[in-house]
């Protein structure tokens, strides 16, 4: 090792102290095992001093451990062992810090988005994203626009958690004409933070998006936001050459109940090959309520397969229940 290792204080310690220090790195590193798993925060300091030990192996080792020992200090070893030599431990130090929990960790988290490494802003922004800490609004909302793809992902990540309105301007612009589909997309998922129509524009856009998960993902978004203007276009939707993008939007037009929806959905989802695709039809042709949806969801229960007979048989009753509670 390349730091002095912290005292020998405890009995364990004295028993482990010859293979944490054994010249074999498997056999430091099973020592490293055996340390972590005696749950005794005194010997964090350990895992700490084993992030300099000569192999990449006992490093990662111990960047993985450290995951559950959060304090001021594994917390900024972690930070610099973002910049480690070897990848493994990179990756392993980077998901140790999404275990952060304690708002001062994050703290620390914010005051490292200062980095020039992309993979060290990146690894920050994923670990702050559940942290939903308020001051990493303004470093996250920069980010977003960086040149680094990696970084602009994670950005939106941590904007979509936060909730704050004030991102939506940024957000729209990424889900409309970023280069990257992996950032479109989640951009077009953040702007499920609206509280208005006014991303319906964007989330259009995303419906005619080349890449069919983010198609997905904006007729997922209109979902949750319950945008009754967007029927029409999810309708069209319900032809996509994808029915991943075919079922979210049949999902979303049985939450919107649009009656225009109840011929397309039973032409182009109810008799489609995919079993899932034609389960969300059956449901959403339950939610809508329509009596015209009644004679093909009738056929439906005659599906080879049982999931969607039984989304048939439940559709049929719910708009037969409405009926009887609306003649009433």
């Amino acid at each position: 090792m390349t730091l002095p290792l912290p005292p020998i204080d405890d009995a364990d310690l004295a028993q482990l102290h010859p293979r944490l220090t054994a010249d074999d790195p498997t056999v430091r590193r099973l020592a490293l095992i055996e340390l972590a798993e005696l749950e005794n925060e005194d010997h964090a300091p350990w895992l700490v001093a084993a992030l300099s030990d000569r192999e990449p192996e006992v490093r990662a080792e111990a960047a993985g451990r450290l995951a559950y020992w959060e304090s001021p200090e594994t917390v900024t070893a972690l930070l610099a062992s973002l910049g480690d030599a070897d990848a493994g431990v990179r990756e392993a130090a980077a998901h140790s810090l999404t275990e952060i929990r304690l708002p001062g960790s994050g703290r620390l988290l914010v005051a490292a988005l200062g980095q020039q490494a992309a993979f060290v802003r990146a690894s920050v922004l994923r670990a702050l994203r559940e942290l939903r800490l308020p001051e990493s609004f303004e470093p996250a909302l920069a980010a977003a626009l960086a040149p680094e793809a990696v970084v602009r992902f994670e950005a939106v990540g941590v904007l979509g958690w936060l909730k704050h309105p004030d991102a939506l301007p940024v957000l729209t612009r990424l889900a409309e004409g970023d280069a990257e589909a992996e950032v479109r997309r989640a951009a077009v998922g953040a702007l499920g933070l609206a509280t208005d129509a006014s991303v319906l524009p964007a989330l259009l856009s995303a419906l005619r998006d080349p890449v069919w998960q983010v198609r997905e993902e904006a007729a997922t978004t209109i979902g949750k936001l319950r945008l009754a203007e967007a029927a029409a276009a999810l309708i069209g939707a319900l032809e996509d050459d994808y029915w991943q993008v075919r079922q979210r939007a049949a999902r979303t037009l049985g939450r919107l109940r649009d009656t225009r929806a109840v011929a397309p959905l039973a032409a182009f989802a109810l008799g489609h090959s995919s079993a899932n695709l034609r389960k969300e039809a059956a449901i959403a042709l339950g939610e809508i309520g329509a009596p015209t949806a009644l004679d093909a969801l009738a056929g439906a229960t005659r599906d080879a397969d049982p999931e969607v007979r039984k989304s048939a048989r439940l559709a049929i009753a719910q708009i037969q229940g409405a009926s009887i509670v609306g003649a009433s």
